[in-house]
C-alpha cells in the first residue's frame, strides 16, 4: 500500500481477554445486604470479579495482551500502534507503555520477539469511553500511516463503589485486547458512518483528584478509586448521549441513501457499554424507537401506535426525539431531578409488552449476554468484552454470520459516546475460535462476606489464591526518597509468573 492508494479496509482480527479469580457471586450478597435477588438478577447480573491485592488495570491489560499475542500468533515486531484506554491509571505521566514494558518482559522470557522500540504507546481516557476512542484512532493509524503494521488497542479497569451505595452491585473488573489490522478476520470497521456525540454534564460520574487525600497505600500501593456518581442523573446522560450518537449515525447513512429502517432491520446485533444489563438493555430500546422516528411513514406511525398505547402524544414524543435537553443546564438551574425524556421512557414501557420488543430489541443483545451477567462492570473492557464474548457463542451455536452487520456502543461518562457499525467478515469462524472468553472467565474463587469485606476495605485478603500461570502482579512498590538513589517513591514493579 502507498500513500497515494486507496485506504484499505481495517478491522479487528482477535481478542483476549483477562478476568481476575475474585468473584463475588450476587444472589450471595443479596443476603449479606438484605437487597432483592430477583431484582438484582433482573436489573444487574449474576456477580462479578474483584482484582487481587497484587493486581492492577496494568497487569491485567499485560496478561490480555500477552494471551493476545500467542494466540494469535502475533509477530511482535509488526506492532506499530499500542493504546491502552482505561480510567484506572495509577500513574499521571504514562499507562501504555508501562504495559509494553511487561508485555516484553514475558516475551524475552518466554524466548519471543519483544515489541519494537519503534511503536506508539497512547493511553485514552474519558471515562468507559476510552478504549472505543484507543480504537478508533488505532484504525486510522493502520489506514493513514501504519503501512504493514498491526496495532494492539487494550481496555482494562477496576470499577469499584463503596459498600452501601447504589452502585456497590455494579462492580467489576478485568481487561480485554484487540488486534487491529487491515484486510481484518473478524470484523471490518465502517468508521465512515460512525456516529458521535459529547457534551459537558458536570456531576455526571467523576473521578477528582482529592478523593485521594488521606489514603494511606496498601502494601501493593493500592488506593480505594470510588468514583463521584449521581445515578439517576448518569442514566438520563448515557441514554441522551446514545441516542445523539445513533442521530449523527442516522444522519450519515441518509447521505449515502440507507435508510434508519434498514439500517435497523440489516443489523444482526448490537453489542453496548454496560454498567448493568438494564441501562444497555433501555439504551438499544430507545435507539429502536430512535430508529422508528427516522423511518418511513410506516416505521413513523408504529411509532405513533406504541405512543398511544402508552399515553402518550405522539408529536410530544417525536418531539422529544428530535431536541436533545442540556442536561447540565438543568443541574446549573436546579432541575436536574426532572426527566428529560418522559415520553421516551413511558413508551418503552408500552414496547416490553409487545412482541417486537423480543425481536427488535432483545434478540438483537442476546449474544454474549449470559456470560457478560457475570463479569460486572469492566468500564473501558464492558463493550469490546461482550463483543468478544458474542462472537464466541456465535461460533459454539455455529450461527451463519458472515457478511452480518452489527452496532458497537460506546459510552463514557463526562459526557460522550460512539457507535460504531461493523460487518462480519467471511471466514471469522477461525479467528472466533482463538478467542477464549469463556476460558478467561473459568477458575473463579468465590469470595464469602469476610472476605468480600475485607478486600473491598482493605484491599488485602488473608487467604489468597496463588497467581495464574502466565500473568503478571506488582512484585514491590518503589520506596526511596533523596538518598543519592533514584527516586521511585510509589512506582511499581511487575513480575512475570511464568
Amino acid at each position: 500500500m502507498t500513500l497515494s492508494g486507496a485506504r484499505p479496509v481495517v478491522g479487528i482480527s482477535g481478542f483476549a481477554a483477562y478476568l481476575p479469580c475474585y468473584r463475588v457471586n450476587l444472589q450471595d450478597w443479596c443476603r449479606w445486604t438484605g437487597d432483592s435477588w430477583d431484582k438484582v438478577s433482573n436489573v444487574i447480573g449474576s456477580s462479578f470479579r474483584m482484582r487481587a491485592p497484587n493486581e492492577n488495570a496494568y497487569t491485567m491489560a499485560a496478561t490480555a495482551v500477552l494471551r493476545l499475542i500467542q494466540a494469535y500468533d502475533v509477530d511482535p515486531r509488526r506492532v506499530g500502534y499500542f493504546a491502552l484506554g482505561t480510567e484506572s491509571s495509577t500513574d499521571n505521566s504514562i499507562g501504555a507503555v508501562i504495559v509494553k514494558g511487561m508485555v516484553n518482559d514475558a516475551l524475552r522470557e518466554l524466548g519471543a520477539p519483544a515489541l519494537g522500540r519503534h511503536c506508539e504507546v497512547p493511553e485514552f481516557k474519558h471515562a468507559c469511553l476510552g478504549g472505543v476512542y484507543a480504537m478508533k484512532a488505532a484504525a486510522r493509524y493502520v489506514a493513514l500511516d501504519g503501512f504493514d503494521k498491526l496495532a494492539i488497542v487494550v481496555c482494562a479497569d477496576i470499577a469499584e463503589y463503596a459498600r452501601g451505595t447504589s452502585g456497590e452491585a455494579t462492580q467489576g473488573a478485568g481487561a480485554v485486547a484487540m488486534l487491529i489490522e487491515a484486510h481484518p478476520k473478524l470484523l471490518e470497521f465502517d468508521l465512515s458512518r460512525s456516529g458521535s456525540a459529547s457534551d459537558y454534564r458536570g456531576p455526571d460520574f467523576r473521578k477528582p483528584f482529592t478523593r485521594y487525600v488521606g489514603q494511606t497505600p496498601s502494601l501493593h500501593g493500592q488506593i480505594r478509586d470510588f468514583p463521584l456518581f449521581n445515578g439517576k442523573y448518569s442514566t438520563s446522560c448515557y441514554l441522551d448521549e446514545t441516542l445523539l450518537a445513533m442521530t449523527d449515525m442516522f444522519a450519515k447513512d441518509k447521505a449515502t441513501d440507507l435508510g434508519a429502517t434498514q439500517r435497523w432491520q440489516n443489523t444482526a446485533a448490537a453489542f453496548l457499554h454496560r454498567p448493568y444489563r438494564r441501562m444497555a438493555e433501555t439504551g438499544l430500546a430507545a435507539s429502536y424507537l430512535l430508529s422508528l422516528a427516522h423511518g418511513d411513514d410506516a416505521q413513523r406511525n408504529e411509532l405513533a401506535a406504541l405512543a398511544t398505547a402508552a399515553g402518550v402524544e405522539p408529536n410530544a414524543l417525536a418531539e422529544e426525539l428530535r431536541e436533545w435537553p442540556q442536561l447540565y443546564d438543568r443541574v446549573r438551574d436546579g432541575h436536574a431531578a426532572q426527566e428529560p425524556y418522559p415520553n421516551t421512557l413511558e413508551t418503552l414501557r408500552c414496547l416490553r409488552q409487545h412482541a417486537s420488543y423480543q425481536t427488535q430489541v432483545l434478540d438483537k443483545m442476546r449474544l454474549g449476554d449470559s456470560a457478560m451477567l457475570g463479569c460486572g462492570n469492566l468500564y473501558t473492557a464492558s463493550m469490546p468484552g461482550w463483543l468478544a464474548a458474542g462472537l464466541e457463542e456465535a461460533l459454539a451455536a455455529n450461527l451463519a454470520l458472515a457478511g452480518s452487520s452489527i452496532l458497537a456502543f460506546g459510552y463514557g461518562s463526562g459526557d460522550a459516546a460512539e457507535v460504531v457499525p461493523m460487518r462480519i467478515v467471511d471466514g471469522w469462524e477461525t479467528a472466533a475460535a482463538r478467542i477464549g472468553f469463556g476460558a478467561a472467565l473459568a477458575g473463579a474463587v468465590d469470595l464469602d462476606r469476610a472476605g468480600y469485606e475485607q478486600l473491598h476495605d482493605s484491599l488485602e485478603i488473608d487467604i489468597g489464591a496463588a497467581p495464574r500461570q502466565a500473568t503478571f502482579v506488582i512484585d514491590r512498590v518503589g520506596v526511596v526518597e533523596d538518598n543519592g538513589a533514584l527516586d521511585d517513591r510509589g512506582i511499581e514493579y511487575y513480575r512475570f509468573v511464568r
